[in-house]
C-alpha cells in the first residue's frame, strides 16, 4: 500500500521559529524525505473510494450531500474520516470491556477524540522503535482510562498491543493491565494509576528535554527537540501532587509541556460537585500556565486542534487545555459516574452500535483504513527518526566533545571506571555525619557522570545534597544547571524524579529530604520500584539521633515501611566507606531505586572492618574474635549504631567473650545472597543475637531469631540533644553491653 511521508493534514506546520532556523542552517547533506513534496492519503483515489463506501454506511441519509463536500474539500474529507475512526475507536473500547467483563471505559470513551487526534495528527513517534530518543512523550495520568492508550497504540502499529491483547484486558500476564505499566507494554512511558502521579512524571520528562536541549543543541544543529503531552482527570486535579508539580512546571517555564484536562465532572462517587467546585483553569492561570478552555462534548475536533496549535506556538509557559467532555460518551450511562467503570448491558451495547451504524460488525472489528490512517503518523515518525540520526551523525563530526558526552547518556549514563571516583576514608580522617560523607560522594560522582542531576526539597544545606560548580536548573537563566530546586514539594520531587529516570536519556536523578518526610513521597517511591525507575533517594536525619527537632521530625516507623516496598534498596550506612558503597550499588542499578538513610550526628569516617565493596552483599562481618570457632554472640547494627556495637564488643571481648559484629546495611541485598553466605554471616546455631537500630523493631525478628533481642524505638522520640535522646532510649555502649551480658548468661 502507498505510505504517507507526513500526517494528513499536518497539524503542526513547518516551524518558522528559531528552531526552524536551526534546521535550515543544518548543512550536512541529507537524503531524507523531509523536504520532499508531501504525499497525502487523500490524494490516493482508491483509498478515498474505500472511505466513501464506509462513510456511506455511517451517514446513509445524507451521504449524497457529503459526497460533494468530500470531492471539493480535502479538509472536510479528513474531518469525516477522523470522525469515523473515532467511532471505531469507541467500539474497540466497548468491545474490550465487554470481552473482559471488567475495566474502565468511561474516560476512554469520553476522550476518544483527544486520544485519536494526538496519535493521528500530533505526536511524533516511531512504532518500529518505541525508544527513539527524540520522540514526543505521552503520559496518561488518569491511568484508569488505559484503554484510551491501548487502543491508540494498537491502531498506530505498536507491536506490543495486538487485537488479542485488547481481548485480554486486565487478564493475568496480558500486555493490557488494569493501569498502564511501562515495564509491561512498549509505548507506555511511565506507570500510572495513583492519580496525579503522571502529572509529576510529565513535568520530569519535560524538564529533561529542556535541560538536555540547553546542554547539547547548537545554533546550526538541534538534536534535542521533543514535546511532552499529559492527560489528567478530575481526580488528578484534586490530588495535591498535581498542584505541586504544576507550580514547578510554570516556575521552570516548561513551554514544551501540554497538560490536557478531561473535565467530565464525574468521579467514582458521583458528580464532582459533591466535593469539588474550584475553577481549575483559573488555578493553573494563577500558577503561570497558558490556559485554554474548549468544549468537546459534541465531538468537534477543530477547537482541540486549534488549542494544540496555540500550545505549540507558546514559547514561555506550559499550556493547560481544559476539555469539557462527556464520560462514557455513546452509552446510556453517558455523563454519569456509572460510566466510570464496569460493563454495559446488552441493550446499551445494541443501541450504541445502532447510533453509529455498527450493527452488522463483530466485536473488535477495525475498518482497514483506520489502521492506515493511524499508522501514517508512525510512518512520518520513522522518517523523522532517520533525519534525527542523520543530524546526530553530523553533530558527531562537528562537535565531537559534546557528541561523546551525549552518547554516554544515550548509552545509559555510566562511563567505564566511574566507581573509582567514589572517595574512601581511613580511621585518621575527621569525624563527620554520614550526610557529610554523602555530600562528598555526590560531588565526586558529578565529575564523572554527565547525567548525574538532582536536588532537595528546600533542604540542600541540611541534606548536604548540592552539586558544587554545576549551577541550578532555572529557565531562562541556566537550564543546563544540574541542581534542581524543588522547594517544599517532597511529593512532586519524587514524582518528577521518576519522570527524569524514565525519560531514557541516561540522566541519573537523586532526590533529597529528611527521612521522616518520605511519608509525603511514599506513593512515588513505590512507583519508582514498580516502574523500575533508578531514582536515588537521599534521606538524612535518619533517626531519633537528629535531636532537638523532636518527635515530629524524628523518623521511627519509616525504615520499616520503606523496607517493605518490593525492589527498593534501603541502605543505612555506618560511616564514610559504607556511604560510598551504598552509592556504588545505587548508581550501578539503573532499573532499581535506592534510598540511602543518613545521619545528622557525626560518626567515624571509617569504622574498622567496614568495606566499600562488601555493602553490595547487604550484610557482612565487621569484626570477630572467634577465630575458627563460632561466636558466643552476634551484635547486628546499622547506621550510627554500628559504632556502638563495636564499642560494646570491645568491652565484651575483654571479658573473654567471642563476639561477632555484623553490619546489615541493606536487608534486601542480604536477603538475596546465597543460603551458604547468609549462614556464614548469621549461623543458625548462634542464637544469642542482638540487633541495634534506632528505629521501629518491625522486621528485625527475622535476623535475630526467636531467642534474640531487638533494641529499637517503639515511641515517637523526644526533643533534646541527640546524646540525651539516645541515652533515654538505651542507645549507649553501656546499655548494649548490659543486654548482651544478659543474653550470654541465659
Amino acid at each position: 500500500m502507498a505510505m504517507a511521508s507526513s500526517p494528513n493534514p499536518l497539524l503542526f506546520p513547518t516551524k518558522s521559529t528559531k528552531q526552524n532556523t536551526r534546521t535550515q542552517r543544518f548543512s550536512c547533506k541529507s537524503t531524507l524525505l523531509h523536504n520532499n513534496k508531501t504525499t497525502h492519503l487523500s490524494t490516493d483515489q482508491n483509498y478515498k473510494l474505500l472511505w466513501k463506501q464506509e462513510l456511506q454506511t455511517a451517514y446513509p441519509s445524507h451521504f449524497s450531500a457529503l459526497e460533494k463536500e468530500i470531492e471539493e474539500d480535502d479538509e472536510r474529507f479528513q474531518e469525516l474520516v477522523d470522525s469515523r475512526c473515532v467511532d471505531n475507536f469507541r467500539m474497540l473500547v466497548v468491545d474490550s470491556v465487554q470481552e473482559a467483563r471488567s475495566g474502565h471505559p468511561g474516560m476512554a470513551m469520553g476522550m476518544a477524540e483527544v486520544g485519536y487526534l494526538l496519535y493521528r495528527h500530533v505526536l511524533r513517534y516511531n512504532p518500529k522503535d518505541p525508544g527513539w530518543f527524540d520522540r514526543d512523550r505521552f503520559v496518561l495520568s488518569a491511568g484508569h482510562g488505559c484503554l484510551l492508550q491501548y487502543v491508540c497504540l494498537h491502531l498506530a502499529g505498536f507491536q506490543s498491543i495486538q487485537i488479542e491483547d485488547l481481548k485480554r484486558l486486565c487478564k493475568l500476564g496480558s500486555n493490557t493491565p488494569g493501569h498502564p505499566e511501562n515495564v509491561v507494554t512498549d509505548g507506555i512511558e511511565v506507570t500510572t494509576g495513583p492519580l496525579g502521579q503522571g502529572v509529576a512524571n510529565a513535568v520530569g520528562l519535560a524538564l529533561v528535554e529542556a535541560h538536555l536541549a540547553a546542554r547539547f543543541n547548537k545554533p546550526d544543529i538541534t538534536i534535542v527537540d521533543h514535546r511532552t503531552y499529559c492527560i489528567m482527570g478530575d481526580g488528578c486535579a484534586m490530588e495535591g501532587i498535581s498542584h505541586e508539580a504544576a507550580s514547578l512546571a510554570a516556575h521552570w517555564r516548561l513551554n514544551k509541556l501540554t497538560l490536557i484536562y478531561d473535565d467530565n465532572s464525574n468521579t467514582i462517587d458521583g458528580s464532582t460537585n459533591l466535593a469539588f467546585s474550584e475553577d481549575i483553569s483559573l488555578r493553573f492561570k494563577a500558577l503561570g500556565w497558558n490556559t485554554i478552555i474548549i468544549d468537546d462534548t459534541r465531538g468537534n475536533m477543530k477547537s482541540l486542534k486549534n488549542a494544540l496549535l496555540e500550545a505549540y506556538k507558546e514559547n514561555q509557559r506550559p499550556t493547560f487545555i481544559q476539555v469539557k467532555t462527556r464520560i462514557g460518551k455513546l452509552s446510556k450511562k453517558e455523563g454519569t459516574s456509572k460510566a466510570h467503570h464496569g460493563v454495559f448491558d446488552e441493550e446499551d451495547e445494541k443501541q450504541m452500535k445502532q447510533k453509529i451504524k455498527w450493527e452488522d460488525r463483530d466485536r473488535f472489528h477495525v475498518i482497514p483504513m483506520t489502521y492506515r490512517e493511524m499508522q501514517s503518523q508512525g510512518d512520518y515518525g520513522e522518517v523523522l527518526e532517520k533525519e534525527w540520526h542523520s543530524k546526530l551523525s553530523c553533530y558527531k563530526s562537528k562537535y565531537p566533545e559534546g557528541a561523546a558526552e551525549f552518547q554516554v547518556l544515550l548509552n545509559g549514563g555510566l562511563v567505564p571506571g566511574w566507581e573509582n571516583s567514589l572517595p574512601t576514608w581511613s580511621q585518621s580522617d575527621p569525624l563527620d555525619a554520614t550526610r557529610g560523607y554523602s555530600e562528598k560522594c555526590l560531588n565526586h560522582l558529578a565529575k564523572v557522570l554527565p547525567g548525574f542531576v538532582g536536588g532537595s526539597a528546600d533542604l540542600a544545606s541540611s541534606n548536604k545534597a548540592y552539586l558544587h560548580d554545576y549551577g541550578d536548573f532555572q529557565l531562562p537563566a541556566s537550564p543546563w544547571g544540574r541542581n534542581i530546586r524543588y522547594g517544599v514539594r517532597e511529593h512532586a520531587m519524587a514524582g518528577i524524579s521518576n519522570g527524569i529516570a524514565l525519560h531514557g536519556s541516561g540522566l541519573i536523578p537523586f532526590a533529597a529530604t529528611f527521612l521522616v518526610f518520605s511519608d509525603y513521597m511514599k506513593n512515588s517511591i513505590r512507583l519508582s520500584a514498580l516502574s523500575q525507575a533508578g531514582v536515588i533517594y537521599v534521606m538524612t536525619h535518619d533517626s531519633i539521633g537528629l535531636g532537638e527537632d523532636g518527635p515530629t521530625h524524628q523518623p521511627v516507623e519509616q525504615l520499616a515501611g520503606l523496607r517493605a516496598i518490593p525492589r527498593l534498596l534501603v541502605f543505612r550506612p555506618a560511616d564514610g566507606n559504607e556511604t560510598s558503597g551504598a552509592y556504588k550499588v545505587a548508581v550501578a542499578n539503573r532499573d532499581v531505586p535506592s534510598l540511602i538513610a543518613l545521619s545528622r550526628q557525626k560518626v567515624a569516617a571509617h569504622v574498622e572492618g567496614t568495606d566499600v565493596d562488601a555493602v553490595a552483599r547487604g550484610g557482612y562481618i565487621v569484626s570477630d574474635n572467634s577465630g575458627q570457632d563460632l561466636p558466643d554472640i552476634i551484635l547486628i547494627g546499622t547506621g550510627s549504631e554500628l559504632c556502638l556495637c563495636e564499642s560494646s564488643a570491645d568491652v565484651l571481648r575483654k571479658e573473654g567473650q567471642k563476639v561477632r559484629v555484623v553490619s546489615l546495611v541493606c536487608w534486601r541485598l542480604f536477603d538475596r545472597q546465597p543460603v551458604e553466605y547468609k549462614e556464614h554471616i548469621l549461623p543458625r546455631s548462634v542464637t544469642k543475637r542482638l540487633s541495634v537500630e534506632a528505629s521501629y523493631p518491625l522486621g528485625w525478628r527475622e535476623y535475630v531469631g526467636q531467642e534474640g533481642v531487638i533494641l529499637g524505638v517503639e515511641e515517637f522520640g523526644a526533643s533534646g540533644a541527640y546524646l540525651d535522646t539516645f541515652n533515654k532510649y538505651g542507645f549507649t555502649e553501656e546499655n548494649i553491653t548490659r543486654i548482651a551480658r544478659e543474653l550470654l548468661s541465659k
